[in-house]
């Protein structure tokens, strides 16, 4: 059976090209109407362009869709509350955030100025609490909602000369594991994609080895996260040339003494480094208080 979207309103931001263009256009095509919000800025985040939004909305509309384009920025809350807003005034409910937006400023950590490390982290991390904090109590008075963040390989992993990038995208992990977890008896999930697509946010860099890596390969498992039978919740899905891969936290069970020295750890370092019998343990339902128990039990010996 195909999964659809009839009666769901989807607001997704960073929607007027790449990824998110090509989110607001599968959605749309399977029935969601759409607030297509992105302020046509360039890749470091300047200026203002209604084209791309307005552009991709009247393409939804020609094909037989909703959509409104919605030009506010996530950079600051009132952004966010506007674009929360566009999708109450035009359609009277939010049942779908996906927060894609973003831009791109280089810079080594002994390098990069403090305007060009705030206007990265602005957009992608304080950018998805904009929306994400007006959405979410419309979400749960209404008892259903799903939420997908876009994190990053580079927040998992690091990579050179753009820490404001990667501080965003990891900062994205402990959102999502909030919202899932205060969501959860509210019927609101919400989960991380990571995608790899060669869009303008890799323009500069040498794609010239890389596979087909188009947004129309990552589009689906976002609309499955955006769906009302996705089955998962404070969870992340790699996305990347065609693979679709579960990415976790993890760690060593790691070693008890009740005293420890300095020498002590040196000492023991590959015990509590052996991945050989890790724990995997999920945000939801109680990732955080199974970790305490478990510590706790070793503690005492159980």
């Amino acid at each position: 059976m195909e999964r659809r979207f009839e009666g769901r309103v989807a607001v997704i931001t960073g929607a007027g090209r790449g990824l998110g263009r090509e989110y607001a256009i599968l959605l749309a095509s399977k029935g969601a109407a759409i607030v297509v919000n992105d302020p046509g800025a360039s890749v470091k985040g300047d200026g203002n362009d209604a084209g791309p939004a307005e552009t991709v909305a009247a393409e939804i509309r020609a094909a037989g869709g909703q959509a409104v384009a919605c030009l506010e920025s996530v950079a600051t809350p009132e952004g966010g509350r506007a674009i929360i807003q566009a999708a109450l005034d035009h359609f009277g409910r939010i049942d779908i955030l996906i927060h894609n937006a973003g831009n791109v400023r280089y810079g080594a950590l002994d390098e990069i100025t403090q305007a060009d490390f705030d206007a990265v982290v602005a957009v992608h991390l304080l950018g998805a609490f904009h929306v994400v904090r007006p959405a979410f109590p419309v979400m749960c008075a209404a008892g259903y909602g799903r939420v997908v963040l876009t994190s990053s390989i580079g927040g998992l992993y690091g990579n050179r000369r753009v820490v404001n990038y990667g501080v965003s995208k990891a900062g994205m992990i402990g959102l999502n594991n909030i919202i899932a977890l205060e969501g959860a008896d509210r019927g609101v999930k919400s989960n991380i994609i990571l995608p790899g697509a060669v869009t303008r946010m890799a323009d500069g860099l040498d794609t010239s080895q890389y596979p087909p890596m188009g947004p129309e390969l990552v589009s689906p498992v976002v609309g499955w996260l955006a769906h009302e039978s996705c089955s998962i919740s404070g969870e992340m899905l790699v996305s990347m040339g065609g693979r679709v891969a579960r990415a976790f936290i993890a760690e060593t069970q790691g070693v008890y003494r009740p005293s420890w020295t300095i020498d002590d750890v040196a000492d023991r370092l590959d015990e509590i480094r052996d991945t050989a019998d890790m724990w995997i343990l999920p945000p939801v339902p109680s990732g955080y208080i199974d970790h305490l128990r478990r510590s706790f039990a070793m503690a005492k010996g159980s």
